[in-house]
């Protein structure tokens, strides 16, 4: 039973990333009809805006520190952090100490820029244009922001750590009643999950209660009458797609920690997040999140030994055999709806 509870768990943690870049997706997709293959790229923009910020928190300068020497005598020359100078020691480490959560208030409006960029200076000309054509120029797209990133910050993995108060490991099992360390689980997870939780939540209170999410959900389902009641549906779009380049920056900035971030996670992450997009349905936005939690798991269970033992590399391919069971069954996947994408 505790293996099945952690392997839940890694299955929650797993699906929230996968759940927040679908989300996404499908913003993209419902609203402007696009195939948007650089969204993984926004992903990984995101978990560098958390580097960005750390690198820019821990600028220092180098002072003479007289009570330490070296082997000759000397006073040694220790680096400052300039947080330190302007906001005392306690109060600049504090800072440092929490630079990915400060980072989601750094990318938000990063990404909402990235975003709107691209929509207007690139993926504007493609709405008519065939799904092929849109999935080539966004996935030349996000090669070119692949290697931009890689230009400016290397090809290696740059870690990230978690504020000190969630490096450790929270006793999971005391809590359901099971012997203590029998289910041990990090922190830094958890908070992931609740923080994917959150902004899953909010992206959906944010369509279903205010005016403007109401036109863009009316958007959606029928454009050219909301644009004959003379709503200019275009630019409401256009800050749409800046929503869900944030809302897949923001996954990315919490992922730091937990998976380095690197040039290649974009694309790593691309692929599932298609395929969680497709078996939840095109353009349903609870399918996407209910799907990425569903594979999330599956895959999850798959990784475990004794599955493994009898069913050698399936943790690497169960999300595409589900998804060929559930397109083979039911074509327009768990939620969708008819007619998206069967043209």
């Amino acid at each position: 039973m505790d293996a099945i509870i952690l392997q839940i768990l890694n299955g929650l943690d797993k699906g929230s990333a996968y759940a927040l870049i679908a989300l996404g997706l499908t913003l993209i997709f419902g609203t402007l009809g696009v195939v948007n293959f650089a969204h993984g790229a926004l992903f990984m923009i995101g978990a560098f805006c958390a580097v960005t910020l750390n690198r820019l928190l821990t600028l220092s300068h180098q002072v003479v520190d007289e009570t330490r020497t070296d082997f000759l005598g000397n006073p040694l020359k220790v680096d400052v952090p300039y947080m330190h100078d302007l906001f005392g020691e306690a109060t600049g480490a504090a800072i440092i100490d929490w630079s990915v959560p400060l980072a989601i208030l750094f990318s938000i409006p990063v990404m909402i820029a990235v975003g709107v960029i691209m929509e207007r200076g690139l993926i504007k000309h493609f709405y008519r244009r065939p799904h092929a054509d849109q999935i080539l120029v966004t996935f030349g797209l996000a090669i070119v922001l692949q290697e931009i990133i890689k230009q400016i910050f290397g090809a290696n993995p740059i870690p990230t750590p978690a504020p000190d108060a969630f490096t450790g490991s929270f006793d999971f099992g005391v809590l359901l009643g099971f012997d203590p360390n029998a289910i041990i689980y990090p922190y830094w997870r958890l908070v992931y999950f609740a923080f994917a939780a959150l902004i899953i939540g909010a992206v959906f209170a944010f369509l279903q209660f205010t005016t403007f999410g109401m036109v863009v959900r009316a958007g959606m389902a029928d454009r050219e009458t909301v644009g004959l009641l003379g709503i200019n549906i275009d630019r409401r779009f256009t800050i749409m797609f800046g929503l869900a380049a944030a809302v897949a920056g923001l996954a990315g900035v919490m992922y730091a920690p937990i998976n380095s971030p690197n040039y290649h996670m974009g694309m790593d992450f691309l692929v599932l997040s298609f395929v969680v997009v497709v078996v939840g349905g095109m353009g349903s936005l609870p399918g996407a999140v209910a799907a990425g939690f569903l594979l999330g798991i599956l895959e999850s269970f798959a990784s475990m030994n004794e599955i493994k033992q009898i069913l050698p590399g399936i943790d690497q391919i169960i999300i595409y055999l589900v998804a060929i069971i559930i397109l083979l069954t039911r074509p327009r996947g768990l939620m969708g709806r008819k007619g998206v994408m069967e043209d």
